[in-house]
């Protein structure tokens, strides 16, 4: 029961992901510091999210790693 939720689970996010992809295809001009680069909303959006997944690992990692120390 719970494979088949999860299954689905997934099934949607994948389907939400390809509708925002497919409807976010126009370029977008971005600045950071001194650079500006074009690419697709899409682009962005995926960089964005990787970044944010990344940080929240690192910092769940860190936080995991302090409480191994003391023992919590």
């Amino acid at each position: 029961m719970f494979d088949r939720l999860r299954l689905f689970g997934i099934a949607a996010l994948a389907i939400v992901v390809v509708i925002v992809i497919l409807q976010n295809t126009a370029p977008v001009e971005t600045k950071l510091l001194f650079v500006s680069i074009t690419m697709p909303r899409a682009v962005l959006l995926f960089l964005t999210f990787v970044i944010g997944f990344v940080v929240g690992l690192l910092a769940a990692g860190r936080i995991a790693r302090r409480k191994e120390k003391t023992g919590d």
